[in-house]
C-alpha cells in the first residue's frame, strides 16, 4: 500500500502513465525521509500544483500546510482529494511564490520547513528563491526538480511554452514562452553553500532496477537527470 494508492481515481490523473507507481516511488524519496521533521511542522509547499504534495505533507503529520500556486484552475482541483482530514491542515494560496513569500516574511511569518517540488527548474531566479527561502527560517528545505549534470555550476537556459500547466506560467501577459534556467547538481550545491545550508543528496539508486520505469527521469545518462536534495542551515 501507497500514500498515492487513490491518485488514478482523480480525473486529471486518468490519462497519467503509470501515476501510481510515480507519485507512490517519489513519495518514498522526497517525503518519507523526512517524517521527524514534518511531524507537527508548519510546512510552506511552492508552486503547489493542484496541493498534491501539500496533501502528502499533511498526511505525513504537518500540523499546518501552506501551499502556493499560481494557477486558480489547478488549485481547483484540490476538492477531489479523498480525506477531509488531511484537506483541512492545508491553506491553498493562489499568487505567485515570489510575491508570497516576500509578503509572509514582511508579515514576520516563518516556517519549520520549505518545500521546493518540481518548481526549480521553471525559473530564472533561482538565488532569489533561496534567499527568500532563508529568510523564512526553516529548519529544513526540500529540494526536488530536474538538474543538468554537467560538471560545473551552471544555469542552462530553456524556453517552454506557458499554455501547459507543467510548465513556468507567464512571466507577463500574454507571454506564450517564457525563458527558465536549469541548474546544474553542482550549481545547486554552490547556492547552498553560498547560504549557509549543509545540503545531503537523496539515494534514489536504492530502488531496485525493475520498478524504475515510472521515475525514469531519476535515472537518466543524459546531461538531464531529476535529484532530490535536503538543505539545512549550516550550525555554528
Amino acid at each position: 500500500m501507497g500514500f498515492f494508492d487513490f491518485i488514478d481515481t482523480i480525473d486529471a490523473y486518468k490519462d497519467h502513465r503509470g501515476p501510481v507507481a510515480r507519485m507512490n516511488h517519489r513519495h518514498a524519496h522526497i517525503v518519507l525521509p523526512f517524517l521527524d521533521d514534518i511531524r507537527g511542522a508548519r510546512v510552506l509547499d511552492l508552486a503547489a500544483h493542484d496541493g498534491r504534495w501539500s496533501y502528502a505533507l499533511a498526511g505525513a503529520g504537518a500540523a499546518h500546510v501552506v501551499g502556493v500556486e499560481a494557477r486558480p484552475e489547478l488549485i481547483a482541483r484540490f476538492p477531489e482529494f479523498p480525506d477531509p482530514a488531511l484537506r483541512a491542515r492545508v491553506e491553498l494560496r493562489c499568487n505567485d511564490i515570489y510575491a508570497e513569500m516576500e509578503a509572509d516574511i514582511a508579515r514576520g511569518v516563518s516556517y519549520d520547513v520549505v518545500a521546493v517540488y518540481g518548481i526549480l527548474y521553471h525559473v530564472m531566479d533561482h538565488f532569489r528563491l533561496f534567499q527568500l527561502v532563508r529568510r523564512l527560517r526553516p529548519k529544513l528545505v526540500i529540494v526536488d526538480s530536474e538538474f543538468n549534470t554537467r560538471p560545473n555550476p551552471m544555469i542552462q537556459l530553456i524556453r517552454e511554452r506557458t499554455d501547459n500547466v507543467l510548465n513556468a506560467v507567464p512571466q507577463f501577459d500574454g507571454q506564450e514562452v517564457a525563458l527558465k534556467g536549469v541548474p546544474s547538481f553542482l550549481a545547486m550545491e554552490a547556492i547552498a553553500e553560498a547560504l549557509l545550508y549543509d545540503i545531503t543528496w537523496i539515494d534514489w539508486t536504492d530502488l531496485p532496477e525493475g520498478q524504475r520505469g515510472a521515475v525514469g527521469d531519476y535515472f537518466r545518462t543524459t546531461n538531464m537527470r531529476r535529484g532530490t536534495c535536503a538543505l539545512r542551515p549550516v550550525q555554528p
